[in-house]
């Protein structure tokens, strides 16, 4: 059980002294068997006289043996340990900006462009243990999905509720990385990073990708960059035929790599290149040791103390024993 895992003792060299009581216990039984003489009776058809008295009495020494070793162990202090950890570092504010345009429903990566996306998304999620993470989501326009919180299974359960479709049809880059780097503007805590993934060329929105990569500097916010395609032909979305559902036809994602490679740049972030799932897993490990913690802890240790419960025990079974010994066994010369 996990509580004798917590177990211990304050004054393990009191712990000897149990042998003492039991020693002296099996001592006194050695002697009584020497001392008893032994004498054959015929058989009285269980009438041997024997009282309720009798039988009681021989146990009187292992009451006393009971008693001192629970007395023994009181005074050993036993007691469970509880550990309360108290993180005492603020963290990193980290917002994901994503890309919903069609484009990400192309199937170079499976099933999807985006489904990869937010597979990786979640795992780098999980992993930021301390850290405030927040979501932006565009495509012609841009808009937060949650803002950074310590709260993980929100982002999580938004990312896996993403789809394309969810917005007017572009790719507002711009747009994007300025509503993120929007949200962190007036955090207080020192590192602020965005990544922001991508497929496609700056095709919407009011706010430039240069704009808002100037506006991410003057904060001091780092941005990482991803854009995400095989650069080969795959099978990609075309003209919707209903709502949120696309035919596709064989065709080559443009994606503008100098833009993005420009928005890290200027901003002290990374360029990244994801061709296929591998890829991108690695890119989420290397921002993610790039953009460690130095989580300073403070760890404090209380015990729950247990010596009164074995002093009590032990105490009751001593008065137990002194009075049966001196009160109802005793033995009248």
């Amino acid at each position: 059980m996990s509580w004798l895992n917590q177990f211990s003792f304050s004054y393990l060299w009191v712990l000897p002294l149990l042998a003492i009581p039991w020693l002296a216990y099996l001592y006194r039984a050695a002697r009584v068997n020497q001392q008893t003489p032994s004498l054959r009776l015929p058989d009285l058809g269980g009438k041997t006289g024997a009282t309720w008295r009798s039988r009681l009495r021989p146990f009187l020494p292992l009451f006393r043996a009971i008693a001192m070793s629970l007395l023994i162990l009181a005074l050993a202090r036993p007691r469970i340990q509880n550990e309360e950890v108290v993180v005492t570092s603020e963290g990193i504010e980290i917002m994901l900006s994503m890309d919903l345009s069609s484009s990400m429903s192309a199937q170079d990566f499976q099933p999807s462009r985006l489904e990869a996306a937010k597979s990786v998304a979640v795992d780098f999620v999980n992993q930021r243990e301390y850290d405030r993470v927040g979501l932006v989501v565009f495509a012609a326009e841009a808009y937060t999905q949650a803002p950074p919180t310590v709260d993980h299974d929100i982002i999580v359960e938004f990312l896996s509720k993403l789809e394309t479709g969810l917005l007017q049809d572009g790719t507002a880059i711009g747009t994007g990385l300025a509503t993120a780097v929007n949200r962190l503007k007036d955090s207080e805590v020192e590192s602020k990073i965005v990544v922001l993934l991508t497929d496609g060329e700056n095709n919407a929105g009011e706010v430039s990708p240069t704009m808002a990569a100037e506006l991410a500097r003057t904060m001091g916010i780092r941005v990482y960059t991803i854009a995400m395609g095989s650069g080969e032909q795959t099978l990609m979305p075309q003209r919707p035929r209903g709502r949120r559902e696309y035919r596709y036809s064989p065709g080559v994602t443009e994606i503008d790599e100098n833009i993005l490679r420009y928005i890290a740049d200027h901003t002290g972030g990374r360029y990244f290149r994801a061709r296929n799932r591998q890829e991108l897993n690695d890119i989420y490990d290397d921002i993610d040791q790039l953009e460690r913690t130095e989580i300073e802890t403070s760890a404090y240790r209380t015990y729950d103390e247990y010596f009164g419960y074995f002093l009590g025990l032990g105490l009751m079974i001593l008065v137990i024993e002194l009075v049966l010994r001196y009160a109802i066994l005793r033995v009248v010369p």
